[in-house]
């Protein structure tokens, strides 16, 4: 967290000397090995197991698929590992751009990527053979319906976000860096789940009409309004260590906070509304409502 004085180059503030100076943060950031390590590994099983199972599978994992995974997991070290993160401490403004990024933009992408085939074939072939009985558990396919239910995903995701963003929670992620982090999981994780019956990843299906995606998209956007609303329009600041925390540029802890809030509001919004509009334009296309039809017409014994 100790790479903030960045600010003061591109913005010419004057703190006072509050701020670390700019080479000393240089010197001493360091990205944390853990997301690191787990980001690699996360990687390299999927590239490894995307180039075997494109041999058979080609259609179903074009090159796009690896490009967004690929995109995805930069996306996650950009917020998790990179200078990025050392911003949080200080700006409201920077945290919620890596909220922004845990939730709405590593997720879609690595879903995208349709991951699960390639991660099970990047697999070592003993640790496959040891946790092949593990996956065709009927426990496990159960509780996977159970948590990856469109209803689960929804609340599982509203809950992390809106929970998280409660003053008296937030305050506590700058008291315990485990706790941070623990933040951060929920998010990327229940985002995870809130992206996957949007996209529909291959070879994932739903028994749901994809129409329902619409209202599922828009529900959780009225959620982010809310939250995003109050940030903006609160008139006071919601959480007190940006109060206190060190002026690293021109922008006033509330001012930050009114940027925080809108750019939440912009941003999430935004990624949330588009697809809900794409799917909206093939649902009600002609060709699209044409196919029932055509059914109808082939099939004797609709007539």
């Amino acid at each position: 967290m100790r790479f903030a004085g960045m600010i003061i180059v591109f913005t010419g503030a004057d703190v006072g000397g509050t701020a670390p100076a700019l080479a000393e943060l240089l010197r001493t950031w360091s990205a944390p090995m853990a997301p690191l390590i787990a980001i690699l590994v996360a990687l390299t099983l999927y590239l490894r197991g995307w180039r075997l199972a494109r041999v058979t599978r080609g259609h179903e994992l074009p090159m796009w698929r690896a490009g967004c995974f690929v995109g995805g997991i930069v996306a996650l070290w950009i917020a998790l590992a990179s200078p990025v993160d050392a911003l949080d401490e200080y700006l409201l403004t920077a945290h919620m751009i890596q909220h922004f990024i845990l939730m709405s933009v590593a997720p879609p992408l690595i879903v995208l990527g349709a991951p699960v085939v390639p991660m099970l074939r990047g697999l070592p072939r003993p640790l496959v053979l040891v946790a092949r009985p593990v996956f065709r558990a009927w426990w496990l396919r159960k509780l996977a319906r159970v948590v990856m239910h469109p209803a689960a995903t929804w609340i599982a995701m509203n809950v992390a976000y809106v929970g998280w963003h409660v003053p008296a929670m937030f305050e506590l992620t700058f008291r315990s860096e485990r706790i941070h982090d623990f933040e951060h999981l929920c998010f990327f994780v229940t985002s995870l789940m809130f992206w996957w019956f949007v996209i529909e990843p291959w070879p994932a299906s739903s028994s749901w009409p994809r129409w329902a995606v619409i209202p599922y998209l828009l529900s959780a956007d009225l959620v982010n309004t809310a939250v995003s609303a109050t940030l903006t329009f609160a008139g006071k600041v919601l959480y007190a260590e940006y109060a206190e925390a060190a002026r690293i540029c021109l922008l006033s802890p509330l001012k930050d906070q009114v940027a925080a809030g809108s750019e939440m509001w912009v941003l999430n919004s935004t990624v949330m509304l588009i697809p809900a509009v794409l799917i909206a334009v093939k649902e009600l296309s002609p060709q699209w409502m044409a196919e029932p039809k055509r059914a109808i017409m082939q099939d004797p014994a609709q007539g």
